[in-house]
């Protein structure tokens, strides 16, 4: 109780209230922009952080997690174009209300739905994060050990179908981690003689060439196509009307959507590496069954645009739930507030509550304020954000390049960590190319180094015996627990998705 206490002192100031504001103003923008999402923003965003306190910092990257995946519906009502993955199924009935005329009542149809979704998934988030913790407090070496590998066993459900080339991408992140001083006895590994990478690769540069400069290079090969459409061009004008508007019988008409979306979206966010996009097509399928309307949904039911909303912005809180107790990402975007975190000297996992209790407290109620924000912001600036829209990429592109290599080099002032961006942006381009997925080398970049370190620790506790960890009720169930998480991932979630995105193109057509 005194941690909650002194977490709520320290909330409450103008500082983390100006970067709330600022990180949600800025995730709503990249999430607004096709081909940008939160994992961008987020890493973008970092490099602007390294010199504030981890409270305010980590509250403004938190709130770019928030704000974009709101924003993604912005696009996805306006021109039909989901700004993120998470905002598919808000295609569905968004453009086509935009398209009747109504493409104010649509958006501020999404941004309460967010906002509902987005708060109480928050205090679940608040309320259940350190029941969880007083249990995993109690971990030893093998247990961080089972915990770690249960992580790396989201590769499984991040990968798709192309489990092995998830696994060839882990495993070349765990490598990669290994670069740098053995934790344990001080030896150099993999440096070739470079004493500049004594300390290792750069996490934060790392983060930017898998993630961002790809997508630049991307943007730039769409700018160089002829055929580069602008998104712009498409959008559909906010004229408002006295039919367009959110009123409270559109407030009674979707509260039961939003409930029950936002009650998905938290179990679902809950789930290791499953993320908003399964939750908002799980919570608009949902909709659309409890309807009284079913064949109306898909050309332009409110409903659908608040059921989807809700159900994705309700992964936000929950997936941090495994991310800050255990240290396992909820979500692809979680790893990356993973890294943000370990980054500012917070390290997610079991002993994180007992060791900076008060401080993250202080975030996660803060994480509550920034989702009442987003409704203030959204709405007084959804103008703004729609003019986002038709920014051109010539004038784009640059400005996030430079972004990129200014922050890859003031994270510790040196050129190595630019040519580590250069060498993890070509690695990622490269991987687009082979159809590898990028988040399973982050992950194991991120938890490599905690599963060996645990695990030689385990086997000194055992005199190198690895029956340590079946005798030990909790290393069991971890590793049962992972045996079934990537079997079950493998096999049956992926062909639900499948039949699921199958049924949202029929329903498009």
């Amino acid at each position: 109780m005194e941690a909650i206490l002194a977490g709520l002192s320290q909330a409450f100031s103008i500082g983390n209230f100006i970067s709330m504001a600022i990180g949600m103003a800025a995730g709503i923008v990249f999430g607004a922009v096709p081909g940008l999402n939160a994992n961008i923003g987020i890493i973008l965003c970092l490099p602007f952080t390294y010199g504030m306190q981890p409270i305010p910092a980590m509250l403004l990257l938190l709130s770019v997690f928030c704000g974009a995946s709101f924003g993604g519906s912005i696009s996805a009502i306006l021109i039909g174009t989901p700004g993120t993955n998470n905002a598919a199924m808000t295609v569905l009935d968004g453009y086509p209300m935009a398209q009747k005329g109504q493409p104010f009542r649509g958006i501020v149809t999404a941004l309460v739905a967010s906002t509902i979704g987005g708060v109480v998934s928050a205090l679940v988030l608040l309320l259940a994060a350190p029941f969880v913790s007083a249990v995993t407090i109690k971990f030893a070496p093998p247990e961080l050990f089972t915990v770690s590998a249960f992580g790396l066993s989201i590769i499984a459900a991040i990968s798709g179908k192309n489990f092995w080339k998830g696994l060839l991408s882990g495993s070349v992140g765990v490598l990669v981690s290994l670069i740098g001083l053995d934790s344990l006895t001080g030896k150099s590994r993999f440096i070739f003689d470079d004493f500049s990478l004594m300390n290792g690769l750069s996490l934060a540069s790392v983060l930017m060439g898998m993630f961002a400069l790809v997508v630049i290079l991307e943007k730039v090969k769409d700018i160089l196509s002829a055929d580069a459409a602008d998104a712009g061009q498409k959008a559909v004008q906010m004229k408002k009307s006295k039919t367009d508007r959110f009123t409270g019988a559109d407030f009674k008409l979707c509260m039961p959507h939003i409930i029950r979306s936002t009650l998905l979206g938290i179990v679902i966010g809950a789930i290791p590496g499953v993320g908003g996009g399964v939750a908002s097509v799980i919570g608009y399928d949902t909709a659309r069954r409890t309807s009284k309307n079913p064949e109306e949904f898909g050309t332009g039911r409110i409903e659908g645009v608040a059921a989807s909303e809700a159900a994705n912005n309700a992964v936000t809180g929950s997936a941090l739930i495994p991310t800050l107790t255990l240290g396992v990402p909820g979500a692809p975007a979680a790893a990356t507030l993973m890294a943000a975190f370990m980054i500012h000297g917070l390290t997610p996992g079991p002993l994180l509550f007992s060791e900076d209790g008060p401080t993250v407290y202080a975030i996660l109620i803060g994480l509550v304020i920034a989702n009442l924000l987003m409704l203030v912001i959204g709405r007084a600036l959804n103008s703004a954000f729609i003019s986002i829209i038709k920014v051109p990429l010539e004038i784009l592109v640059p400005a996030l390049a430079m972004t990129c290599i200014a922050g890859a080099y003031s994270d510790s002032n040196s050129m190595v960590n630019v040519y580590t961006l250069m060498i993890f942006g070509l690695l990622s381009y490269i991987f687009s190319l082979v159809k590898i997925p990028s988040i399973p080398l982050i992950l194991g970049f991120i938890l490599g180094p905690l599963t060996e370190s645990n695990l030689r620790k385990s086997l000194v506790m055992s005199d190198g015996s690895f029956m340590i960890f079946l005798q030990r009720p909790i290393c069991v169930f971890f590793i049962l627990l992972t045996i079934v998480f990537v079997i079950c991932l493998k096999f049956d979630v992926k062909d639900f998705m499948k039949s699921c995105f199958k049924r949202k193109r029929s329903a498009v057509q």
